[in-house]
């Protein structure tokens, strides 16, 4: 079983490059993020002719977030839950051939410090919560998407340049390791623990042909889970197609 992650950077704008994407590696279970589109404007039927089923939580330009299968999807709940407040569709779960999939797109929190960073800082905090209730229930279960953090200094080109950097601030990497320290497994770095991978690159100063780029885009695994990762990597060369999103396909491969 075969599931990816691909931040879109806007669905309708990047349609072309979602669906020749999916025709050209045929992964089970996709999760996006940054629709960039109303509930309204998602393309439904084009995803449907494509192969998947789809459910979405979308937001007018902004945020947005989805998940396709090529089997039925349970929907459990859309929006991550402790702030009757946030309204920033950021979070979507469900059930897919018998494993939880939780889909999210983590705030970016720039500038920092600041009321963002603050927000980002919160949000993780909920999410924390929220992960040690899915583990609580002893359920395999995948959490993916774009977290907008690198947890460690292999995980961004010239790290001295990201200190100050929301992504990449110490409150933030604390943030994320106190999430994957209640039993989660970071899957790309379980099957690469020295490699040098990256996920996004920016589209300024030619990030992408000089391969500077961060790595934010992350498969978090429970214990009933970990054990069935087979395989997982970046399709890096869709980052160099015409009019594609600035960052790349994540994506693993579970013998279930």
């Amino acid at each position: 079983m075969k599931i990816a992650t691909y931040n879109v950077n806007g669905v309708n704008g990047r349609l072309p490059v979602l669906l020749r994407w999916l025709k050209e590696t045929n992964p089970d279970v996709v999760c996006l993020q940054e629709l960039k589109a109303p509930q309204e404007n998602f393309p439904e039927a084009a995803i449907k002719e494509a192969g998947y089923n789809a459910i979405w939580h979308g937001q007018k330009s902004w945020n947005g977030v989805a998940i396709l299968s090529k089997t039925e999807i349970q929907e459990l709940r859309r929006g991550l839950p402790g702030d009757p407040e946030d309204l920033h569709s950021r979070y979507i779960e469900a059930f897919v051939n018998g494993i939880v999939v939780a889909c999210l797109y983590l705030p970016n929190g720039n500038p920092a410090p600041g009321p963002k960073f603050d927000y980002k800082l919160g949000w993780f905090e909920r999410l924390t919560i929220h992960a040690a209730g899915l583990l609580s229930r002893n359920i395999p279960v995948v959490m993916t998407g774009d977290y907008n953090v690198m947890p460690t200094e292999l995980d961004v080109y010239k790290p001295e340049r990201w200190v100050d950097d929301a992504l990449f601030r110490p409150e933030t990497r604390a943030a994320f390791k106190k999430l994957v320290d209640q039993g989660w497994t970071d899957a790309i770095r379980k099957l690469y623990p020295d490699d040098t991978i990256y996920t996004f690159w920016d589209y300024f100063r030619n990030a992408y042909g000089r391969d500077a780029g961060l790595r934010i885009d992350h498969f978090l695994l429970s214990p009933q889970i970990e054990g069935q990762l087979k395989a997982a990597g970046v399709d890096k060369n869709v980052r160099g197609w015409e009019k594609t999103s600035d960052h790349a396909p994540v994506w693993i491969e579970l013998d279930v």
